[in-house]
């Protein structure tokens, strides 16, 4: 069986998106600044992100992420031309998807949500990609075997942090990896159970 891994590009001061959502924006006032690594890669981070789409089966996002990312990705979703299957933690089924999409939609719960990706994944991995509070959801859950961040040289100062919520819960990490380029620093960890 495949891991579950989530993985989310971040500022240096803990944001997933800046501020001043909009529509338009949906990560914030220059936000995208956050895929610029994955959008115009140097070798090192495509080789990283070759070998991540290589080893996955299927992905997981929450509604929010779909909602606003649709525009971009249309019927074929995050990993484009690859068409993943990608399972959307929602509590309701929108009421209009683009047709042939690559979009499942998953109403009871994180945990039901894994179970069928796990199912499409087919013995790869499996990747939450976010937003923060369904990776929240998950790694609370227990059921996050790696952490993969993109930590990029940019100080938003407010938007959307990763790790916002409060918890009584240590989760110990073990580094796997660190490669630092000049667009992102990125570090793999195994969670410790």
């Amino acid at each position: 069986m495949g891991k579950v891994i989530f993985d989310i590009s971040v500022s240096l001061d803990g944001y997933v998106t800046a501020a001043g959502q909009t529509t338009e924006e949906p990560l914030g006032r220059d936000g995208e600044r956050l895929h610029d690594w994955y959008i115009e890669p140097d070798a090192a981070s495509l080789e990283l992100a070759t070998e991540a789409l290589s080893s996955m089966g299927a992905l997981i996002c929450g509604r929010t992420t779909y909602d606003d990312s649709l525009p971009w990705w249309d019927a074929d979703g995050p990993t484009g031309a690859s068409r993943l299957p990608l399972f959307v933690v929602t509590h309701s089924v929108p009421e209009s998807v683009p047709e042939n999409s690559v979009y499942h939609f998953v109403t009871a719960g994180v945990e039901q949500a894994l179970e069928q990706a796990r199912a499409a994944a087919a013995g790869k991995d499996v990747a939450v990609m976010g937003g923060a509070d369904t990776i929240q959801q998950y790694l609370h859950a227990g059921l996050i075997d790696e952490i993969g961040i993109h930590l990029v040289p940019v100080i938003f100062g407010g938007g959307t942090r990763l790790f916002d919520a409060e918890t009584d819960e240590h989760v110990k990490l073990e580094v796997q990896s660190v490669v630092d380029t000049p667009n992102a620093t990125h570090l793999r960890y195994r969670v410790i159970r």
